[in-house]
C-alpha cells in the first residue's frame, strides 16, 4: 500500500477497533461480575426479609407437602402443625424472578413460592445448583427455628444481564463511529499541506522552477519542501547551463558554416588558377567545423545529467603512448618535436574513451598554439597516491591572470591568431573532475605552457595487472 492517507486510516481505525474490543470485553467482564455480586447480595437480602416476616407460624391447609433435604417429599402437613404455614392467598408463583423457600430445622419444606417446590435444601451460604436441567444460584440462611432459601436460575439472570450489557456497550459503539469520522477528518486535514504541494507542482510549467513557498509549511513537510527547492535550484541551473551551451554552440557553429558558404561561393566564381586555393580554404573550413562538432559532442557528454562514466582500469602510460603515435604525423607536418620524456606504469579508474578524448584535446591545443619547430613533451609520473600527466610546450603560454578564464567554455584569448573553438582546456578540466582529479596550468621552464592533470590511482594490484595494456587508437 503506497497511500499515506490509507496507511494512517487503517492503522488508526484498527487501533481504535482493537481498543474498543478490549474495552468492551473489560466492560462486559466487570459489569457481569458486578451484576452477579449485586444479584447475590439481593438474594441474601431477600432471605433476611423472609425470615424477619416469619416470626409467627400460621397453620397450613390440608394437602400441602413438605420437602426434606435432597428434594424428596416429606410427610403431609396437618392443620395446626407448628412447622407449616399458609400459602399466599393469590397463589401466583415467582417464576422468572426468584424462588423463596422456608424450611424447618428438621429439613421439612414449610413454604415454597414455586409450583414445583424449587431446589432442594442446601448448606448455609451461596451455591450454584443444577436442578431440573437448570443451573440455579441459591442462597441459604439459617435461623433459630427456620431456614430461608432464595434461588434464581442462571438463565433468568443472564437475560437481565444481556439487557444491561446492551445498554452499556451501545455508547462504546457510538463512540467508535464518532471517532472513526473524526480520525478520517483529522487525517485529511493533516495531509492538506501535501495536497497543496502536489497541486502547486502539478500546475507549474517547465520554465517555472522558482522555489516553493515555505509559508504555513508544517514542520514535518519542511524537509521535503527544502529538498525539492534544492532540486529545483539545481535543475534551473542545469537548464540555464544547457541554454547557454546551445546558444554558444549555435554561435560557434555559425562562424565556420558561414565561412564555408562564402568559400564555396568564391570557389564557384574563381578561375582555374584561383580555384585550388579556394578549395583549400573550403577544406580548412570544413575541417574546422568537423573539429568543432566533435568537441561539442564531447562537451555534451560531460554535462551533469550525462555524467555516468564507466569505471574500468586504464593504463595511463599506454594511453599516452597511443595518443602520441596518433598525432606524430600531424606534428611532423608542422616540424614539431612531439614525444615522451618519461613514463611510469600507472593505472587509473575511469572511462577509457573520455580520458583519450582529454589527451587528444590537450595535444591538439599544444600543436595549434605552438609555432612551427616547437617542442611538446609528455610525461607520466607518480606523486604519492596520484598519477600525474604533464603536457609541456614552448609556445606563447598563458598569462597567470588569464588562466582561469582560459579553462572556461568558448573562451579564446586574443594573444594569438590561431583559429579555435575555445573548448579544449574546458573539456580536459571537466574530464579530470569527472574522474575525481583536477587540472592545473603552469609555466614551462624557458617559456611556454604546462598542463598538469592529476588523477587518483586505482591501486597497486590493478596497476601491475594492467601494465602494457593498449587502449584503442581513438575514442
Amino acid at each position: 500500500m503506497s497511500s499515506i492517507r490509507s496507511r494512517l486510516l487503517i492503522w488508526q481505525i484498527s487501533a481504535l477497533l482493537v481498543t474498543a474490543l478490549v474495552v468492551s470485553m473489560l466492560t462486559y467482564r466487570l459489569a457481569a461480575d458486578g451484576f452477579n455480586e449485586v444479584q447475590d447480595y439481593g438474594l441474601e437480602q431477600v432471605a433476611h426479609t423472609v425470615l424477619r416476616h416469619d416470626e409467627t407460624p400460621v397453620p397450613a391447609p390440608p394437602g400441602r407437602h413438605t420437602m426434606v433435604p435432597g428434594g424428596a417429599p416429606a410427610a403431609e402437613a396437618t392443620p395446626g402443625d407448628p412447622d407449616t404455614i399458609d400459602e399466599p392467598a393469590d397463589d401466583e408463583p415467582d417464576e422468572g424472578v426468584f424462588v423463596t423457600q422456608i424450611w424447618s430445622k428438621q429439613g421439612k419444606l414449610i413454604y415454597s413460592s414455586a409450583l414445583d417446590e424449587g431446589p432442594p435444601l442446601q448448606s448455609p451460604g451461596m451455591h450454584s445448583v443444577v436442578w431440573q436441567d437448570h443451573t440455579w444460584r441459591v442462597f441459604t440462611l439459617p435461623r433459630e427455628t427456620r431456614i430461608a432459601q432464595v434461588a434464581v436460575t442462571r438463565h433468568d439472570r443472564n437475560k437481565a444481564l444481556s439487557t444491561l450489557i446492551t445498554w452499556l456497550l451501545l455508547p462504546i459503539g457510538l463512540l467508535v463511529v464518532l471517532l472513526t469520522a473524526l480520525i478520517h477528518e483529522a487525517v485529511s486535514r493533516a495531509l492538506e499541506p501535501l495536497d497543496r504541494l502536489r497541486d502547486e507542482l502539478g500546475q507549474r510549467e517547465v520554465a517555472q522552477l522558482h522555489a516553493l513557498s515555505m509559508d504555513d509549511m508544517p514542520t514535518e513537510v519542511t524537509p521535503l519542501a527544502n529538498t525539492l527547492n534544492q532540486l529545483l535550484g539545481r535543475l534551473d541551473h542545469l537548464l540555464a547551463g544547457q541554454r547557454q551551451f546551445l546558444a554558444d554552440a549555435a554561435h560557434e557553429l555559425n562562424t565556420p558554416l558561414a565561412a564555408i558558404k562564402l568559400q564555396a561561393q568564391l570557389a564557384r566564381r574563381a578561375n582555374d588558377a584561383e580555384r585550388k586555393a579556394a578549395l583549400d580554404d573550403l577544406d580548412a573550413g570544413i575541417e574546422r567545423a568537423i573539429h568543432l562538432a566533435a568537441q561539442l559532442l564531447q562537451l555534451a557528454r560531460l554535462e551533469p545529467d550525462q555524467r555516468a562514466p564507466t569505471s574500468e582500469p586504464v593504463a595511463l602510460d599506454a594511453l599516452v603512448r597511443t595518443a602520441v603515435a596518433t598525432f606524430s604525423a600531424q606534428a611532423d607536418s608542422r616540424n614539431t618535436d612531439l614525444g615522451l620524456v618519461g613514463t611510469e606504469p600507472l593505472v587509473v579508474s575511469g572511462d577509457r574513451f573520455a580520458l583519450r578524448a582529454m589527451l587528444d584535446n590537450l595535444i591538439d591545443n599544444a600543436l595549434r598554439y605552438s609555432p612551427p619547430g616547437a617542442r611538446i613533451d609528455l610525461c607520466v609520473r607518480r606523486q604519492d597516491d596520484l598519477a600525474v600527466l604533464e603536457i609541456s610546450d614552448n609556445g606563447p603560454g598563458i598569462a597567470l591572470e588569464q588562466r582561469e578564464k582560459a579553462m572556461q567554455r568558448f573562451t579564446r584569448l586574443n594573444q594569438t591568431e590561431v583559429k579555435g573553438s575555445g573548448l579544449g582546456l574546458s573539456i580536459a578540466r571537466e574530464t579530470a573532475e569527472l574522474h575525481g582529479g583536477r587540472m592545473a596550468l603552469d609555466d614551462t621552464p624557458g617559456g611556454g605552457l604546462t598542463v598538469r592533470i592529476l588523477l587518483p590511482l586505482r591501486g597497486p594490484s590493478a596497476a601491475s595487472a594492467e601494465v602494457g595494456a593498449t587502449p584503442p587508437d581513438s575514442p
